[in-house]
C-alpha cells in the first residue's frame, strides 16, 4: 500500500527568514531572452509562501528592482532598499547546465534579529559577510545553508566560476551542495565529501547531482531520483528545493518527508516548463510528487 502525507498547512503559523540578494536576471534559452526578478531571496521566499509560512526577507535591492510581486506575495521586506542598483546576472541555460555572468553587485546585507522558526542562508554573490553569518548562526533555531554565493568568483570578463574556500559550518543544521560546490569545501568521493561536511558541523547533508538527490543523516544515505525529463529553465530550481526542504523539516520534523517534498517541489517546477518565478509550483503539485517519491526512497549504510 502506498503511503501518503497530508501536511497540516496553515494549522500553525510559522516563519522563515531568508538571507540573500534579490536579483534581476536576464535568462537566455536558445535564441530567446527573458528579464526576470529572481535570486535565491525571491525563489525561496515565494516557495515558502506556498507552505503557508510567513517570510521575512533580508536582502538589498535598488530602485531598478520591481518589488510589487513580493508585495503581492505578502513577503516582509526587512530594510531591503538601497541606493545602489540591484545585483544583476546574465544567465545562459542549456538543459540542466547554466553559465552565469555578474553584471552588477548591490551592497552587502546588514544583520537584523529575527524571531523566525528557521533561517535560510543562500547568498548569490558575496552579500553575506563572515561576521553577519556568525550572527545569523547565533540567532537561528534551525539553519539551512546553500553556500553557492560564498564560493563564487569572477574573471576579468565577469564570468562566474567557483573557488575553494574554508567556511565555518559549525552550528548549522543543513547544507545543500552539488558535487562542484562540495569539492570547493572538502575533498574525496561523493560519499566522502558528504561525511566531511557532516564532520564540519552539518547534521543533514544534501548532495544534488542533476537528477540524483542524496541526504546523509548520521551514518545512512537516503536517495531519490527525479524523473529524467527534458529541462527547459533550471534557474531557481535549487532554491525551490531548499525552501521546500526547510519548511517541511520545520513543520513536520521528519527528514524523509522533507527530502521528498524538496524533490517534489523541484520536479513540479521542472514539469511546469515555465520561466523564472512563474515555475514555482503550487502546494498541491508539490504534495502529489512528494507522496510519489516517498515510496521510492532508497537508503544505504556508510
Amino acid at each position: 500500500m502506498q503511503k501518503t502525507k497530508s501536511v497540516a498547512f496553515g494549522v500553525e503559523k510559522m516563519k522563515l527568514a531568508v538571507f540573500s540578494h534579490c536579483t534581476i536576471d536576464t535568462i537566455t534559452i536558445d535564441d530567446s531572452k527573458y528579464e526576470q526578478i529572481g535570486g535565491s531571496a525571491c525563489y525561496c521566499g515565494v516557495t515558502a509562501k506556498q507552505f503557508r509560512f510567513d517570510v521575512d526577507l533580508y536582502s538589498k535591492f535598488g530602485p531598478d528592482f520591481h518589488k510589487e510581486y513580493l508585495d503581492e506575495s505578502r513577503i516582509n521586506l526587512e530594510n531591503c532598499g538601497a541606493e545602489a542598483k540591484t545585483t544583476r546576472f546574465e544567465i545562459n541555460v542549456t538543459g540542466v547546465n547554466r553559465t552565469l555572468r555578474l553584471e552588477n553587485e548591490c551592497v552587502p546585507i546588514e544583520y537584523s534579529d529575527s524571531d523566525a522558526d528557521c533561517h535560510l542562508v543562500s547568498p548569490v554573490y558575496h552579500e553575506i559577510s563572515d561576521n553577519v553569518f556568525r550572527q545569523i548562526k547565533k540567532d537561528s533555531n534551525f539553519l539551512f545553508v546553500d553556500p553557492q554565493g560564498f564560493l563564487r568568483t569572477v574573471d576579468s570578463e565577469k564570468n562566474i566560476s567557483l573557488q575553494n574556500r574554508d567556511i565555518d559550518l559549525t552550528d548549522i543544521d543543513t547544507i545543500k551542495v552539488n558535487p562542484e560546490e562540495a569539492s570547493c569545501l572538502v575533498n574525496g568521493t561523493h560519499d566522502e565529501m558528504m561525511v566531511a561536511l557532516q564532520k564540519k558541523g552539518a547534521e543533514y547533508v544534501l548532495l544534488t547531482n542533476k537528477t540524483q538527490v542524496s541526504l546523509l543523516v548520521k551514518d545512512k544515505v537516503y536517495s531519490i531520483t527525479l524523473p529524467n525529463k527534458e529541462v527547459y529553465d533550471s534557474t531557481g530550481i535549487g532554491d525551490i528545493f531548499c525552501s521546500a526542504f526547510c519548511c517541511t523539516m520545520i513543520r513536520e520534523r521528519d527528514f524523509l518527508w522533507a527530502l521528498c517534498f524538496a524533490g517534489g517541489a523541484a520536479q513540479a517546477a521542472l514539469d511546469s516548463k515555465n520561466i523564472g518565478l512563474q515555475k514555482i509550483p503550487s502546494k498541491g503539485a508539490i504534495q502529489t510528487n512528494a507522496s510519489y517519491f516517498y515510496n521510492l526512497v532508497k537508503f544505504r549504510d556508510l
